[in-house]
């Protein structure tokens, strides 16, 4: 249903006019009247009588395509473009093709399409990015989005919440005359009241607003009492005749309503409305100074485009078109501004996503471009008229990723923008290409960089989960960093290394014991620490030559714990020489429990412990 909004309900779909012959009038003429439904039996009557061709199989397609019938529409492109057609039946194959999955075919089709309209912006986009929708499922997922309880199984979208009303349009009123576009109902506006709890009232009608044609979506001012939405202009008998068809065509066009009460009235059209172009999808900036929309007025690039128009009071200004930026020569729609009066977000067809409509955002402040929002708001299917209410930290979506256009919520993830900086705690200078982990609750190593030339390293976390940091750097002891919780937007850790100095025996190099855990022979985190200032000794001294002598608690039997020790000087070893250390400079032996440090019967657990351990001799 969305596409009365989008393809714009009364501006007919580009066809090959030539083609048409006594055989397709029945269906043409039902086309025309975008009676689609009816429309599409009467072209496959065609195609199964034997008397299909290039024609028949494009208007069957966009048949589907205007109902978003995707796997039908793939069907029947597939066969019209063996047969040349125009560019835009490229473009629209390759979006069905998209909607599927199916990226590669996708792909060939949007080849044609840019070999034919060279200079188009869409064309010009995949040219300079065919392989663009990896680079968007590779982004971090920033939402959890949920559908609504109270969608419908008609079509549902366009929600807007305004202090804890949510507004919305939906096709579900029964007891309205049937649209041929797609056998629905005609759209009315609907009003449900979130609980603190986060449930929704049942939906009910604004009588007031709601005409017998279709209406809605609906934008309202921060004082809440002005309203503008979309109907169509019939209400202000506004519609040019088509004779040829039997029909009045009609717009989508803008109005504004004013709240005395709980009731809304005194329904004004707004002056730019015209016969000749549609206005839909209207967004009143939160300082009221301006208004955003979508239309296909003199002066769009594509079929249908994102404008603006200041406003004051009753006085409206010029409509301006917001430019390549935004809008390119596909579909561009339901604009909603942020609470910012800079956050743009929009909805298109003509950008590059991930299939039917895709949601953007852009900060019109900056000139920097539209990025794509990525998944999960956006899918495969139809995505579009995103909203955000800051108050509540919530947004609304709308899609048909489930077979039917429904409304989705749409709660941001918590996410800390974390700086982590690297320093001689010594001196206090910075540390350029210092490894930097940072790891979860439980010690798993999410993400490891290399510290920048300013020893700064940056992370996007959670909110309110536990972190930690791990640093560490040739001739520095490696350290553990914990990070606070944090509900955002930023934190900062100032991880200090303590330069290495360890002292040095005639016998021994004196280093805090290496640790292990109870049965297990690897090297923690904590003893890769200690046997890192080893190495950098070594380093240091390249005629040193080490014996690690490693041994075990007093439980277990003599042979297991020799073999046990052994595996532990055997670790110990492997681990110096993965840091660059010659096999000839060091060497091990295990010695199970023979030479314990701590003497107890029985022994704490503490005391086990200390007599797990590494210990490094010098043997020259």
């Amino acid at each position: 249903m969305k596409n009365l909004y989008i393809a714009l309900i009364f501006v007919a779909i580009s066809s090959s006019l030539t083609a048409q012959n006594k055989d397709t009038k029945a269906a043409d003429k039902l086309f025309n009247r975008y009676e689609y439904v009816a429309a599409a039996k009467e072209y496959q009557k065609l195609a199964d009588s034997g008397k299909g061709d290039g024609y028949v199989y494009k208007q069957l397609a966009d048949t589907y395509y205007n109902m978003f019938n995707t796997s039908n529409a793939t069907i029947w492109y597939a066969k019209a473009v063996q047969t040349p057609q125009d560019a835009e039946t490229y473009y629209r194959y390759a979006q069905m093709l998209k909607v599927n999955g199916k990226y590669e075919e996708a792909n060939k089709q949007m080849n044609k399409f840019a070999s034919m309209v060279p200079n188009d912006l869409r064309a010009k986009a995949f040219k300079e990015n065919p392989n663009y929708v990896p680079k968007i499922l590779e982004k971090g997922e920033n939402y959890i989005v949920k559908s609504l309880p109270l969608s419908s199984d008609k079509s549902d979208f366009g929600a807007v919440m305004y202090d804890n009303t949510l507004y919305f349009t939906s096709a579900r009123n029964g007891s309205r005359k049937n649209y041929g576009w797609n056998g629905e109902p005609f759209l009315d506006i609907y009003k449900s009241i979130m609980a603190d709890s986060g449930t929704f009232s049942e939906p009910t009608t604004i009588t007031e607003l709601n005409s017998k044609f279709h209406d809605g979506p609906v934008t309202i001012s921060a004082d809440g009492n002005t309203m503008y939405f979309s109907s169509d202009s019939f209400r202000e008998h506004l519609f040019e005749k088509d004779k040829a068809n039997k029909l009045k065509l009609g717009r989508n066009n803008l109005y504004k309503a004013t709240k005395t009460g709980d009731t809304w009235g005194n329904i004004k059209p707004l002056p730019f409305n015209s016969k000749d172009f549609s206005l839909s999808n209207p967004s009143l900036s939160r300082d009221g100074k301006t208004l955003y929309f979508s239309s296909n007025m003199p002066g769009s690039i594509g079929g249908v485009d994102i404008w603006k128009v200041s406003v004051n009071g009753n006085e409206y200004g010029k409509p301006e078109n917001l430019g390549p930026k935004v809008n390119t020569e596909g579909d561009e729609s339901f604009p909603f501004i942020a609470d910012d009066n800079t956050t743009l977000y929009f909805a298109s067809s003509g950008k590059q996503g991930l299939g039917g409509l895709d949601v953007y955002q852009i900060d019109l402040s900056k000139g920097a471009d539209a990025v794509n929002m990525g998944k999960p708001i956006n899918t495969e299917k139809d995505d579009f008229a995103f909203t955000f209410n800051k108050a509540k930290n919530i947004g609304f979506l709308s899609s048909n990723r489930n077979g039917n256009d429904d409304i989705f919520s749409a709660t941001p993830i918590c996410k800390v923008d974390l700086l982590v900086v690297v320093t001689n705690k010594k001196t206090g200078e910075i540390l350029a290409d210092a490894k930097v982990a940072i790891l979860d609750e439980k010690n798993n190593i999410v993400d490891t960089q290399m510290s920048n030339n300013k020893g700064e390293v940056n992370y996007r976390v959670l909110c309110d989960k536990i972190y930690s940091i791990q640093a560490s750097k040739d001739g520095f002891e490696g350290n553990v960093f914990p990070v606070a919780k944090s509900k955002g937007p930023s934190a900062r850790v100032d991880a200090a290394l303590q330069p290495i100095d360890v002292i040095i025996t005639p016998d021994e190099i004196v280093l805090k014991p290496i640790f292990f855990e109870y049965d297990k022979s690897n090297i923690t985190q904590e003893g890769a620490f200690e046997l890192d200032k080893l190495v950098q000794v070594m380093k240091n001294n390249e005629k040193l030559v080490i014996f690690a002598k490693s041994h075990t608690d007093s439980r277990g039997t003599d042979v297991y714990n020799n073999s046990l020790s052994d595996r532990r000087a055997q670790a110990t070893v492997q681990y110096v020489i993965s840091k660059g250390i010659a096999a000839s400079r060091i060497s091990g032996k295990g010695f199970g429990k023979s030479e314990l440090k701590v003497q107890c019967e029985p022994c704490t657990e503490e005391q086990h412990a200390q007599n797990r351990r590494s210990e490094f001799l010098i043997v020259k």
